[in-house]
């Protein structure tokens, strides 16, 4: 990923002389200096010179367009800025734009105010009028309101830059399909041409034996010095199984992770689908092999399900370096539990799942899947963290695309599964189970889905809403009312 930057670009006007322009100028650049130095945004703001004509602030856009390192700007009103002279460089623009709606000073100055003061200090006043120019041209914008040196506008700005490194990486997000959709499954599908146009996601189709050849092609010294670091890493839970076929099993997963990567990197692609029915000439359903895989950052969806391994991909990236993440990760709703006060939802996959979410200690295990006629295949099982998390779901209706949000509370099971080879994550979906899972399948969510302990409902919103797409959100606040009619106004607001 680039070393992204974000502008900061301070909105004035000549009306007030020289010296009023020199404050201007000089309270920008500290606000941009102590942002920097608070050490409380994951990327650098850089300062720009106050813009005051239409030939400045237009010039200044183009250039952020075409810096291939600047992922957003942010403006703030000084004073009052005549909106006219943002038009052309506000049309011109195309990518994220954040509004930060401050003041240089805290507090009103009760004792020595003045007029000078009131021109000088005039956001309150310049940012309606700017704020009115971008919604009269219709262009989508992130509105931060508060005191520069406020931890929840440091927060909300941070968040925002997660985001807006979302937008900008979506258009280089390419995901390889090494087969096509399970057969005659509705939800997986999806119209990949409009999600190039909108998203800017390229998906491609290979031929399942044209990865194989990379598997084939992998070193036996390679396989098993991968090997070696899987038995020093993870705990192996031979359950009866005789050591040498076990490892056998493991090293077939070692040399799909080394071919499906070398594919990957050469092919220049960060997402993957695979599906249990279209293996060529693979030994087994790659598993362990694809939870590393993911691990390491590519985005995942099972049974050719290109849209969620382009969403997986996506959330990984906004989530990039964050501090203290808790992971993503590729999920399936299963079984429920409907025991009162202990409902919820058994969330894993036959295999794939992304041991960033994991809790504790990370097991493989080799089990029989009756899915796919290969040998039985090697996988990293463990249970995942508690806490709160997203569980996203970008489905097609077909003259648009929607993206569902939910609102999960992810628990520990009361009691464990010892025969359940597979990695899990057990939630209760908010409000709760009767509401989260009706409003679910009546917004048309699908049964995968890519998950995040580490963005926020508001984060994938504003992502949403940077394409002009259609979110919907099912939180603690959901009823069911409330939500059929807003399906209804969006019907006809999204066409």
């Amino acid at each position: 990923m680039k070393n992204f930057k974000f502008w900061f670009c301070t909105g004035s006007q000549d009306l007030y002389g020289d010296e009023c322009l020199e404050k201007v100028a000089n309270h920008s650049k500290i606000i941009v200096e102590e942002l920097n130095k608070s050490g409380a945004f994951p990327f650098e703001i850089v300062w720009k010179p106050t813009l005051i004509t239409n030939e400045l602030i237009r010039k200044t856009f183009n250039e952020a367009n075409q810096d291939e390192e600047c992922a957003g700007v942010i403006t703030w009103m000084h004073t009052f800025s005549p909106a006219k002279s943002w038009i052309l460089g506000l049309k011109e623009y195309n990518k994220p734009l954040c509004h930060l709606h401050t003041q240089f000073n805290e507090e009103i100055p009760y004792d020595t105010i003045d007029m000078d003061f009131m021109n000088e200090n005039q956001s309150a006043h310049g940012g309606r009028e700017y704020g009115h120019m971008v919604t009269r041209l219709g262009i989508e914008r992130k509105i931060i309101v508060g005191h520069w040196q406020n931890k929840k506008v440091w927060d909300d700005l941070a968040s925002w830059m997660y985001t807006a490194v979302g937008v900008m990486e979506s258009s280089h997000i390419r995901v390889a399909r090494v087969a096509d959709n399970m057969r005659n499954v509705a939800v997986t599908e999806g119209d990949k041409v409009s999600a190039q146009m909108l998203f800017g996601w390229e998906v491609d189709a290979y031929p399942v034996n044209e990865v194989v050849d990379y598997v084939n092609d992998v070193k036996k010294a390679d396989t098993d010095a991968l090997v070696e670091e899987y038995y020093d890493k993870y705990n192996i839970l031979l359950e009866g199984r005789d050591e040498k076929e076990f490892r056998q099993h493991v090293a077939v997963q070692a040399q799909i992770e080394l071919g499906f990567e070398k594919f990957l990197v050469e092919k220049d692609y960060q997402a993957i689908v695979t599906h249990f029915g279209d293996l060529g000439g693979l030994k087994q359903l790659p598993g362990l092999a694809i939870q590393r895989l993911m691990e390491k950052g590519y985005g995942f969806g099972a049974e050719g399900d290109w849209k969620t391994a382009a969403m997986v991909r996506l959330m990984k990236l906004m989530t990039l370096g964050k501090k203290d993440a808790k992971g993503t990760s590729f999920l399936e709703d299963y079984t429920y539990n409907f025991v009162p006060g202990k409902e919820g939802i058994l969330q894993a996959h036959m295999l794939e799942v992304c041991p960033s979410i994991a809790d504790g200690d990370i097991s493989i295990k080799c089990q029989p899947l009756s899915m796919g006629d290969r040998e039985d295949p090697a996988r990293l099982v463990f249970t995942s963290k508690e806490g709160p998390g997203i569980a996203t779901s970008l489905i097609d209706l077909g003259n648009r695309f929607r993206l569902i949000i939910n609102e999960v509370d992810c628990k520990k099971c009361e009691k464990p599964m010892p025969k359940l080879p597979v990695a899990t994550n057990f939630w209760t979906p908010r409000p709760n189970l009767e509401v989260g899972a009706a409003a679910w399948i009546l917004a048309g969510g699908a049964h995968h889905t890519a998950f995040s302990y580490d963005l926020t409902t508001e984060q994938m919103v504003d992502w949403a809403d940077s394409f002009g797409v259609e979110s919907v959100v099912i939180d603690a606040n959901t009823d069911m009312r409330s939500l059929k009619n807003e399906l209804r106004w969006n019907s006809a607001y999204y066409k």
